[in-house]
C-alpha cells in the first residue's frame, strides 16, 4: 500500500501558541517560528523516510512562511485560511486525486517531533485498506487519519477528534507506536518528545542530545 499524506502547517510565527515559553529565555516570534518549522521538519523527515509513503503534501495558508521546508522532499501548496483545517485537508485530498483517484489519503499531524519513520510505516502496515486513525498519548486528539483507497478521507480533527474519527467509522490503530502517538501542544509534550527521543532539528534548536532517526 502506497499513501498519499497530507499535513497541514498554520504559519510558523502564529502556530502553536501554547508552546510559547517553551524555549530558554524572554518569547520571540522568531524564535518560536524557528521552533514549529523545527518540529516540522523532524516530523517530513520522518514521513519521507517511511516504507510506505509515497508522497507528502504540506498544506498552508500562507505558502511563503513555510520555504525553509522546500528542501524537503515535500510538495508544499497554499489553501484559504477560511477552510480551517478540516477544510485545508480535503482541498489537499482534492489535489492529491486528481492524479490517482483511487489512491489512500492520509491526513498527519506536524508536531511530531520524535516521530520513528519505522513506527509510521509500521501504522500504515496495520491500517492497510481500511480507514483508520491514530490516537495521540491522551486518546482524545488524532495525530494520523487514513483513507481506504479511492475514499472519502472525511477529516473530523478538532476537540475530541479521536472520538469524532471512531464515531465516523475510522478503525483505531492498536500498534504501538509512542512516537507517532506524541504531538507536541505544550511544554510537557516537548518533554515528553525529549525523552522519546526528539528528531536532530529539534534537538540541536533545543541544544539537547538527540537519538538519531
Amino acid at each position: 500500500m502506497a499513501v498519499d499524506l497530507i499535513v497541514p502547517m498554520k504559519p510558523p510565527a502564529g502556530g502553536k501558541s501554547r508552546l510559547r515559553g517553551a524555549l530558554h529565555g524572554p518569547w520571540d516570534e522568531r524564535r518560536h517560528a524557528a521552533l514549529v518549522l523545527a518540529l516540522a521538519r523532524d516530523t517530513l523527515l520522518a514521513a519521507t523516510a517511511s516504507a510506505g509513503v509515497r508522497r507528502v503534501l504540506v498544506v498552508g495558508s500562507a505558502p511563503a512562511t513555510l520555504d525553509a521546508l522546500r528542501d524537503l522532499d515535500v510538495e508544499v501548496i497554499g489553501e484559504e485560511a477560511a477552510l480551517g483545517l478540516n477544510g485545508a485537508l480535503r482541498a489537499g485530498e482534492r489535489l492529491l486525486r486528481v492524479s490517482d483517484r483511487g489512491a489512500t489519503v492520509g491526513a498527519l499531524q506536524a508536531d511530531l517531533p520524535a516521530l520513528r519513520a519505522e513506527e509510521l510505516a509500521a501504522a500504515l502496515a496495520e491500517a492497510g485498506d481500511r480507514r483508520c486513525f491514530a490516537a495521540d498519548r491522551h486518546g482524545t486528539g488524532t495525530t494520523l487519519l487514513v483513507s481506504a483507497p479511492g475514499q472519502p478521507l472525511d477529516p473530523r480533527f478538532g476537540r475530541g477528534s479521536a472520538r469524532a474519527h471512531a464515531e465516523s467509522g475510522a478503525v483505531p490503530l492498536t500498534v504501538a507506536v509512542p512516537t507517532l502517538r506524541g504531538d507536541v501542544d505544550t511544554p510537557a509534550d516537548l518533554e515528553h518528545a525529549r525523552l522519546l527521543g526528539l528528531g536532530t532539528h529539534t534537538a540541536a534548536l533545543l541544544g539537547r542530545e538527540c537519538v538519531p532517526h
